[in-house]
């Protein structure tokens, strides 16, 4: 099977989705000529036109608002916030508007918008430019959230965001866009909602998401040769988390680490932790353990952006 990256994988399933559906486009900054901020879309403006993949003005309140109205009267609208942190201004669009008509309407329309964007630090973008706010998102009814780790669930996972009929928020890291992995050519989804076991173990189970499953993977190679058989769990969707697969999981092990990069306070660990000890609290052996980010801002320096990220 071939070997792409991140970036090319994620760009394969704009177009396939464009091809395949004409009511799918892309909207945002730079997303056009320029290719987008981390070179996703290029080459897409001049297969698809201006018509389809549209650059906007600096304002992300207006092109969430672009996105939720042309997905109200029946487009699928890709649109582009080139970082997460950049959602903050958008907030009122994203939590009051899209997230909540098809429940204001009694179910009578929907927002089939996807909102890409990244996050994460590791690039010296300090505080303004290297948050990771899943944690947030996945706060809201109304979303569905998306972090993959690998170029295949990428693909697969933006390719089913973009058929879904609810607004979803698909995050992707800074870090991981020239990561390769195999990916077939033929089609494929990657069903919202499933998490995925990358190693299996009986001592313990880390479960994680998007860039910390490098590291995790990177860990137990260590665990491995102190004799510690880990479990790895790569969530793949936070909203809906497959809570089955963690459990299962956990009655075998008995252990459970939750490794993130959003900040340890009211995380997507804590909520994993939460529903753990409210549900199978019985079968653990041990506290459950979480690692995540410190409460701080993230630092410019790259020494203490270093402290601040798990690694």
């Amino acid at each position: 099977m071939r070997e792409i990256t991140y970036r090319e994988a994620l760009r394969e399933a704009l177009r396939e989705e464009m091809l395949r559906d004409q009511s799918v486009f892309i909207a945002g900054e730079d997303v056009g000529p320029y290719g987008g901020a981390y070179a996703v879309t290029r080459g897409l403006y001049e297969e698809f036109g201006e018509e389809r993949v549209k650059d906007t003005p600096i304002s992300e309140a207006a092109i969430v608002g672009l996105g939720t109205g042309a997905a109200l009267i029946g487009l699928r609208p890709v649109i582009e916030i080139m970082y997460i942190d950049f959602t903050t201004l958008a907030m009122d669009q994203i939590v009051n508007q899209a997230a909540k008509f098809h429940y204001m309407s009694g179910g009578n329309v929907s927002v089939p918008w996807v909102l890409r964007t990244q996050g994460g630090a590791g690039r010296s973008g300090a505080a303004q430019h290297s948050q990771s706010l899943e944690g947030w998102f996945v706060h809201i009814p109304g979303l569905k959230v998306i972090a993959p780790s690998t170029p295949y669930d990428a693909k697969g996972l933006l390719k089913s965001a973009i058929r879904d009929n609810n607004p979803v928020i698909f995050i992707e890291h800074k870090l991981i866009y020239n990561n390769r992995g195999q990916v077939p050519e033929e089609e494929y989804i990657v069903p919202i909602g499933k998490g995925i076991v990358r190693k299996e173990g009986k001592d313990v189970t880390i479960v994680s998401y998007s860039k910390m499953m490098d590291e995790v993977l990177k860990a137990s190679q260590v665990l491995t040769k102190e004799n510690i058989d880990v479990e790895i769990i790569d969530l793949r969707t936070l909203k809906p988390m497959d809570y089955d697969l963690i459990f299962e999981s956990v009655k075998k092990t008995s252990h459970l680490l939750i490794v993130e990069e959003d900040h340890h306070t009211l995380g997507v660990g804590a909520e994993i932790s939460a529903k753990v000890s409210e549900t199978i609290i019985e079968y653990l052996d041990a506290p459950i353990l979480r690692i995540a980010a410190l409460d701080v801002p993230i630092p410019a320096a790259r020494k203490l952006e270093k402290v601040v990220i798990p690694n």
